[in-house]
C-alpha cells in the first residue's frame, strides 16, 4: 500500500503538524504537542462534525501522566525556591551563602524538570506512517538524538540551560573572587542560560503555532507556554542587572535582579502547576 498524501505544516526542517485521509474516509490530524503531551491524535470521520480521539497505548499512557507530574512539579518547587532565594537576597538578610543554597537547591528541581520533560519527547507516542491514524509506542529511552524535530530541541535546550544554570550556581559559594571572576563565572553562565531558555520559549511557540505567530486565548499549551517564556524574558532583564561594574564592584541594579528573578520564578512555577491539566 502506497503512503497516504499529507499536508505538512510547520516551520523550517520541523514537522508540527500533519493531515492526511484515513482508509474508509476522513481525516486524521497528528499535532506534536498533542501527541507527546496527551498521547493522542484526532480523527475527523466521514460527513461528520465531530471529533474523535485516537489516544495511544494504555501504558504508554500511564508512562506519560508519571512524568508530566514529575516535570511539573519540579518546575513549581525549583521556582518556588528561586523566588525565596531572591524574597531573601531583597527582603531577608542578604546573606550571599544563604541566598545562593536556595538557588541551588532551586537549580536541582528545575535540572530535574529539564531532563524529565525530554524524557517525555524521547519516550512520546509516534504516527504509525501507513496512513492508518494510529500512534504506537517505542521501547523506552533515556536519550535519543533528534534535532531535526522541533519537540526534541526544544526540550534539550531547556535542560541544557538548567545545566549551564548550574555551573553558575555552584561557582556563586566560591570566596574571594575578583569583579572579573564573578562576571565570568557567575554571571556569564547565567546569561547564557537565560539565553537557551528564550530559545526553548520560542521554538515552543513554533510547535504550537506551527511556524505562524499566534495567539491562542483558549489553548492551555498556548499559555504554558507563554507564561514560561515571560518568565524567561524576567530572568534575562534579572541577569543582565546582575552585571558587576568593574570600576564600582556593584551590580548595575540590585533591586531589579532581585525583582526579576522573584517574578520570572514565580512565571516558571504558575507554568508548572498549568502543566498539570496538560496530561493524557
Amino acid at each position: 500500500m502506497g503512503q497516504p498524501e499529507q499536508h505538512t505544516e510547520g516551520a523550517g526542517p520541523f514537522t508540527t503538524r500533519l493531515t492526511w485521509h484515513v482508509p474508509g474516509g476522513g481525516t486524521a490530524v497528528w499535532e506534536s504537542r498533542m501527541a507527546r503531551r496527551r498521547g493522542m491524535l484526532v480523527i475527523s470521520p466521514p460527513g461528520a462534525a465531530d471529533r474523535l480521539r485516537t489516544h495511544a497505548d494504555a501504558i504508554a499512557i500511564v508512562w506519560l501522566r508519571r512524568l508530566n507530574v514529575i516535570a511539573a512539579i519540579a518546575f513549581v518547587v525549583g521556582g518556588a525556591l528561586f523566588a525565596a532565594g531572591a524574597a531573601v537576597a531583597q527582603f531577608g538578610s542578604g546573606d550571599a551563602t544563604e541566598c545562593a543554597s536556595i538557588y541551588f537547591a532551586g537549580g536541582l528541581f528545575f535540572n530535574t524538570g529539564g531532563y524529565v520533560s525530554l524524557l517525555q519527547v524521547i519516550n512520546a507516542p509516534r504516527h504509525v506512517a501507513d496512513g492508518s491514524g494510529r500512534l504506537v509506542t517505542r521501547r523506552w529511552r533515556w536519550w535519543s538524538y533528534e534535532p531535526t524535530r522541533v519537540d526534541w530541541l526544544s526540550t534539550f535546550v531547556l535542560f541544557a540551560g538548567t545545566l549551564v544554570f548550574a555551573v553558575s550556581l555552584l561557582s556563586s559559594f566560591l570566596q574571594g573572587l575578583s569583579v572579573q571572576q564573578v562576571n565570568r563565572l557567575i554571571w556569564a553562565p547565567d546569561v547564557v542560560g537565560c539565553v537557551l531558555f528564550l530559545v526553548s520559549g520560542y521554538l515552543g511557540f513554533v510547535e504550537i503555532c506551527h511556524g505562524r505567530p499566534c495567539v491562542r486565548a483558549h489553548s492551555l499549551s498556548w499559555w504554558i507556554v507563554a507564561v514560561n517564556q515571560l518568565g524567561s524574558v524576567l530572568f534575562i532583564v534579572s541577569a543582565l542587572a546582575a552585571f558587576t561594574r568593574p570600576a564600582t564592584g556593584s551590580l548595575v541594579n540590585a533591586d531589579i535582579a532581585n525583582w526579576g528573578t522573584l517574578t520570572g520564578a514565580l512565571c516558571f512555577s504558575l507554568g508548572g502547576l498549568l502543566q498539570l491539566y496538560e496530561h493524557p
